[in-house]
Parts: structure tokens; C-alpha cells; sequence
């Protein structure tokens, strides 16, 4: 798996024509040794950038990595531990047509395995427990722990997810397919994961290497369907990771 300094086009220069100046006759009875009027200069009309490299520059600001603001850069491959205190998920549905409700998880721990020379063979493995699932209510986490969820759940159980295949997208982009365990039931989840860059962090002067992730799971593939589909069956999910390596 591939995970982005931003190079920015130089902005196209515009040809200007030398002014042109030209002189006027005397008129019948002026003195002919008057130096003539100068004619005001006209700047030629610029001329227009054309479609190919307008659409060029466009293409390249788009497709630039992000900018490292002067950080050194390191290689990406080899085996990255997730920094707890900077990885972390956001969920979100549809709370009824009238709102979309989001909620965390924090304190994601796990390792992510990237090989350059082939980056299929890369590998994710990631877990929380269920404790660090929270909503934006203390009575919603209340009922998420109750009989309509996670009923008689132990706080400390483990939700895993483990990659399966790997499938490089772009330079930094890839499909990662995996299995995710939750509630007692494994089903397959598909997130699409941008590494954004690896550099020392100036203030661990670790390795480091950022990535984010989205996926989208139904919560009746794990008998979580309680109100659905009036509270939308699918769980949206935004996964950002900072790893490190010697830490």
C-alpha cells in the first residue's frame, strides 16, 4: 500500500507587445520644426493562456502531495505501531431524517505493514475496546450498552479489524479489504486509505507516518439493527492514524 509536499505550478507568464510609438504630422501652418505629438503607447493585448496548459496546471496542483512544511522525509516501507493518542475514528448516520448524529472512537491501537517493492502484500491490522465507542450523549452510550445493542458486552472487549488483500490504487491510495469483528460476528469491511505522508515528527524525531481512511458498514450485518431503518442502517466511518516506528 501506498500513504501525500505541494508543488505549485508556476503561474503562466504573459506575453506583452513593446509599445508603439508613432508620430504625427504637422498640420497646414504649425511650425515644422515643433517636434511631432507622441502618440500615447497602446500594450498590446495579453494573450490568453491556452486550454492545454491552463488544464496542465490544474491537473499538476491537483495531483500534487500535500506539502511537508520542511519536514525530513522518510521511507514508507516497513511496519508502523499506531500512536494512540493521534489515531482515531469518527461514525456518523442518519438520526432520522432530521440529523446525523456522530460519535469516536479513540485510543485505536494496531500495526500497519507497508512493502514498497510490492505494495499488495502490505498488511493493517487495527483494534479498540468496546469502551472507547462513544456518542456525543452520556445517555446514548447508556443505551448502546443496553438491550437494544451491546447488551452484557464486558467494557474491555476487543473490535478487530485484520486486512485481507491489499489493492494499490494510485502512487498513495489503496483498497484495503479486511475483517472486522464486532459483536460476536466477523463480516468484511472495505476502506479506501490515502497515506499522507512519512516524515520525522520534530517533536517525537520519530518516523512517522500519516494515513486516512473511510468506509462504510450496515449495523445489521452485526445484529446491531435496533430502529432501522428509521435510524439508518449505515455507519459511515472516518479513520485518521499517525504510526511510528521505534517508539
Amino acid at each position: 500500500m501506498t500513504r501525500a509536499g505541494l508543488i505549485l505550478a508556476a503561474p503562466l507568464i504573459l506575453a506583452t507587445a513593446l509599445p508603439v510609438f508613432a508620430q504625427t504630422a504637422p498640420a497646414p501652418g504649425a511650425d515644422a520644426t515643433a517636434p511631432a505629438a507622441e502618440a500615447p503607447a497602446t500594450p498590446a493585448a495579453e494573450a490568453p493562456a491556452s486550454a492545454d496548459a491552463t488544464a496542465a496546471n490544474a491537473a499538476t496542483a491537483d495531483a500534487a502531495p500535500a506539502d511537508s512544511g520542511g519536514l525530513e522525509m522518510v521511507e514508507p516501507g516497513g511496519t508502523w505501531e499506531f500512536d494512540p493518542e493521534h489515531s482515531h475514528v469518527i461514525w456518523s448516520y442518519d438520526h432520522m431524517g432530521f440529523s446525523t448524529s456522530t460519535g469516536t472512537i479513540r485510543g485505536v491501537t494496531g500495526t500497519v505493514t507497508l512493502d514498497q517493492d510490492n505494495p499488495a502484500n502490505s498488511s493493517v491490522e487495527a483494534s479498540f475496546p468496546l469502551s472507547a465507542l462513544k456518542s456525543v450523549s452520556a445517555l446514548l452510550d447508556e443505551h448502546l450498552m443496553g438491550d437494544d445493542f451491546f447488551a452484557g458486552a464486558a467494557p474491555d472487549t476487543a473490535i478487530t479489524f485484520r486486512s485481507t488483500s491489499v489493492e494499490p490504487t494510485g502512487d498513495k491510495t489503496a483498497k484495503v479489504t479486511g475483517n472486522v469483528e464486532l459483536n460476536g460476528v466477523t463480516q468484511p469491511l472495505v476502506l479506501d486509505v490515502t497515506l499522507r505522508q512519512t516524515a520525522v515528527d520534530p517533536v517525537t524525531q520519530l518516523p512517522t507516518a500519516g494515513f486516512a481512511a473511510t468506509g462504510t458498514l450496515l449495523r445489521t450485518d452485526f445484529n446491531l439493527g435496533a430502529f432501522a431503518p428509521a435510524v439508518s442502517d449505515e455507519i459511515k466511518l472516518v479513520i485518521n492514524v499517525e504510526a511510528k516506528k521505534g517508539s
